[in-house]
């Protein structure tokens, strides 16, 4: 199952801070946990071992550790990004999907979101630029929960991880009890029940600088007139449900 934490804004007991958000989702990864502490930022991951038990260890870092990626989910192409990547002259070190992820966005940047086909919910530090990107799969099967702080964002794959950071009050929003209560379990993708706690989006990335913060869409979903007849429609049925599988 795994879980990703993190915040950006210094304090002096980030680390206390960051294990406490981690120690909370610990029943989402017990085969281990990571954590990155440098400056402004704190990231951390619980893991739930699947693909490369040893190597896809996180955080992960590239070649010369300018990005850092803690990770939620499974990318279900990676071995073709891989395939694609190695031909553009990336080398790989792991035989994981969150390696693939990191030299995707060092090839493609934000354009390498829409080419992975997966269920996923991870965040990026970009060193230099003292950046960090929020993403989250087409339709939102992996959580991801944010808010922002006067001093930058916390974000977590459970509110629970985003109630540990002491500058985030758990005050109930009431229009937002209204909708949980009325349209409940369900509720709309962005809404939520305490007032600072936002959702990411499905199909959305938000980005975080120390100037401004802004939330798009790479993904969404469109209609479109169906041209095929029907053996097309049957044997393009065929490859979905097998490449679903």
């Amino acid at each position: 199952m795994c879980g990703i934490v993190g915040f950006v804004g210094a304090r002096d007991n980030a680390q206390e801070i960051l294990q406490a958000m981690m120690d909370r989702i610990a029943h989402r990864g017990p085969d281990g946990q990571g954590q990155f502490l440098e400056g402004p930022v704190a990231l951390g991951q619980r893991r739930l071992s699947i693909i490369d038990l040893e190597g896809g260890r996180q955080p992960m870092y590239n070649e010369d550790e300018s990005l850092v990626v803690v990770f939620n989910g499974e990318i279900y192409n990676f071995q073709a990004l891989r395939e694609e990547l190695t031909a553009a002259g990336h080398t790989f070190a792991t035989r994981a999907d969150t390696e693939v992820l990191l030299h995707a966005f060092l090839e493609w940047g934000t354009d390498a979101f829409p080419r992975l086909n997966g269920i996923f919910a991870f965040a990026i530090w970009q060193q230099a630029e003292r950046r960090l990107i929020l993403c989250r799969d087409r339709l939102g099967v992996k959580p991801l929960f944010f808010a922002r702080t006067g001093g930058g964002l916390v974000f977590g794959s459970t509110i629970g991880t985003v109630l540990c950071h002491p500058e985030i009050e758990p005050v109930i929003d009431a229009d937002g009890l209204r909708t949980l209560l009325l349209l409940g379990p369900a509720r709309p993708p962005a809404a939520g029940v305490f007032r600072q706690i936002e959702s990411l989006l499905p199909g959305h990335y938000a980005i975080l600088t120390p100037a401004h913060f802004t939330d798009e869409a790479y993904w969404k979903l469109e209609a479109h007139e169906h041209p095929d007849d029907l053996e097309g429609t049957i044997a393009r049925t065929y490859e979905l449900i097998c490449d679903a599988a």
